[in-house]
């Protein structure tokens, strides 16, 4: 089945909203006050630095962000893509279309085009399938939860990910993205993951690569019937 794309609508990608990367919540007052307007919101995964439904330190310490994305829910559609920094969310946002890696491709359509979304962090295979069911797995994340005294763990990864360079240019990445079109039928791919902000077109079809919110400092508006990128600055 596919969903319907709003004609204005608005994707953010790999925010990895953070004590360092405040672009996500300065885009999320915008859009509160009505300065950034839309029918609807589609994240595409890795909009926090790190979050799962599990993390108790990381809700509490992102509770602005995730209650303005929960009043904004009421008002707008907002489709929730989980990256590989962000996961096991409906609880967290329970009025939000939240998609697991597993239910990932989304299929979308917009006039009479047939779209694909993803986060861009499947179809890898390998070492890397077993990584990410790990990685979400409930049982394993409250068991964790449990032993975090004094946020030691939690403080741990934050402090990990706070130090890690994101903003690399991909080499290859044209050559990359048409490989990535062979996995899918549909005759516009939209991922995130890959924080480089490009558009490959190969055999009829499109490649679109959200820029990464923190990188880029950049959002993507469908407007005219084109996909166009926006500066949040603007």
């Amino acid at each position: 089945m596919y969903l319907s794309l709003n004609k204005d609508a608005i994707f953010i990608a790999d925010a990895h909203f953070n004590k360092k990367n405040l672009e996500f919540e300065f885009f999320l007052e915008k859009l509160n006050s009505k300065e950034i307007t839309t029918t609807q919101l589609i994240l595409m995964g890795d909009i926090f630095d790190f979050i799962s439904g599990e993390s108790k330190y990381f809700i509490k310490l992102y509770k602005k962000a995730i209650d303005l994305l929960n009043k904004l829910s009421n008002e707008i559609e907002i489709i929730y893509l989980e990256g590989n920094h962000d996961y096991n969310l409906q609880k967290i946002f329970p009025k939000i279309k939240v998609f697991k890696i597993e239910q990932q491709p989304i299929k979308m359509k917009f006039d009479d085009k047939l779209i694909a979304l993803s986060h861009g962090d499947n179809f890898v295979g390998g070492a890397y399938n077993l990584y990410t069911k790990v990685i979400r797995n409930h049982s394993l994340l409250v068991f964790l939860n449990l032993l975090d005294f004094g946020h030691v763990i939690s403080k741990k990864i934050e402090s990990s990910l706070l130090s890690k360079t994101i903003c690399k240019d991909f080499i290859g990445f044209e050559n990359f993205a048409s490989k990535r079109l062979s996995f899918y039928d549909e005759s516009i791919v939209i991922e995130g993951h890959y924080h480089q902000g490009k558009t490959v077109k190969k055999d009829n079809k499109t490649y679109i690569n959200i820029p990464s919110l923190c990188c880029q400092k950049q959002f993507m508006k469908i407007n005219n019937n084109s996909f166009e990128k926006v500066n949040i600055g603007n």
